[in-house]
């Protein structure tokens, strides 16, 4: 029995097992870190998604009616945060019929055989303004990373999400043929986005 006791101490002051408890108490408040964010679906009657484009050298707007976005976010978890949105190309909507046409066809989205854009992002940064974040969109079966800038504010209904994005059409082959060229048609495209973020139950 004394050989037991005498053992036993030893044993708590051994450096091995005081490794164990330091990396116990390590963990211990990573664990707590790891809690869920809120969740949030985007209000499709008070959100909206749009684009601007140049087109013989003037601005045109585009707006996107069918898209469905999941947001998990807070502002002290940003490790665990997430924004992914789908959006229904379909949808596009420039206030021209005939670019419409246009847009929704081969050459550009090609909707026929990409009916629909995935965007998800990767990771988050606070910055002097809001929040950035990187993330992966995919157009006509292309995969490639666009930042975001944006702010989150809670609301009395849940929170709002406003920002902005850049990208290059061509970047994903939206543009094959006569539309290839950006003598007519810009290749940058200015995304802004205000997202009414209600609970997700």
């Amino acid at each position: 029995m004394t050989k037991r006791l005498i053992a036993s101490l030893a044993l708590i002051g051994s450096p091995a097992l005081n490794a164990s408890f330091t990396l116990i108490a390590c963990i211990s408040p990573a664990v707590h870190a790891a809690a869920p964010v809120p969740s949030y679906t985007a209000d499709p009657q008070s959100s909206r998604l749009e684009f601007v484009g140049v087109q013989a050298g003037a601005n045109f707007k585009g707006v996107f009616h069918k898209y469905t976005a999941a947001v998990d976010f807070a502002p002290d978890a940003l490790a665990n945060s997430r924004i992914d949105v789908q959006i229904d190309l379909n949808s596009v909507d420039s206030m021209d019929k005939d670019r419409d046409t246009t847009i929704r066809g081969a050459d550009v989205f090609d909707v026929a055989h990409w009916p629909s854009a995935h965007y998800v992002t990767r990771s988050f940064t606070k910055t002097p303004k809001g929040f950035a974040a990187v993330g992966a969109l995919t157009l006509r079966g292309v995969t490639k990373d666009v930042p975001i800038d944006f702010q989150f504010t809670q609301t009395a209904a849940g929170a709002k999400l406003e920002g902005s994005a850049k990208l290059k059409r061509l970047d994903f082959g939206a543009g094959q043929g006569d539309w290839k060229s950006t003598e007519w048609v810009a290749d940058a495209v200015q995304i802004s986005f205000s997202l009414a973020l209600k609970p997700k139950t």
